[in-house]
């Protein structure tokens, strides 16, 4: 399971970037079991975007691979309505799972920037704890 100390590591790596970028996001991190663990609103950051965080670091656990691969393979598949199921998901660019040693540990969700800047902030996220 993702521990708290890493919850902030990730946490401040997530902010440092999102600072670097000129941009301000909510960051949601999540435990294996899609349970919130860790949560930061930047000042100014979208109310709207804090919900879509925290449904970006659920998908990326509860369908282990980034939210936005989900996005691929439901609409691929033609699966019209999947993201509404377990409480709402999210299909695209901002949620990664974090796994190490093949363990799913827990996600990352970021919103309030473009998707592409959302996926950048929660990978330099993700090495803050891959080391």
């Amino acid at each position: 399971m993702l521990k708290e100390e890493q919850a902030q590591a990730m946490l401040k790596a997530a902010r440092e970037h999102a600072v670097q970028l000129g941009v301000r996001v909510n960051i949601a991190i999540v435990d294996g079991g899609a349970h919130l663990l860790a949560f930061n609103r930047m000042d100014g950051a979208m109310l709207g975007s804090i919900e879509v965080a925290l449904k970006k670091a659920r998908t990326a656990v509860l369908f282990p691979m980034p939210a936005e691969q989900f996005g691929e393979i439901i609409r691929h598949a033609e699966l019209t309505g999947m993201e509404h199921t377990n409480g709402g998901l999210v299909a695209f660019a901002g949620g990664l799972p974090l796994h190490i040693d093949g363990r799913l540990l827990g996600a990352i969700g970021i919103s309030g920037a473009n998707a592409e800047q959302d996926k950048a902030i929660a990978e330099q996220a993700i090495l803050q704890i891959m080391g």
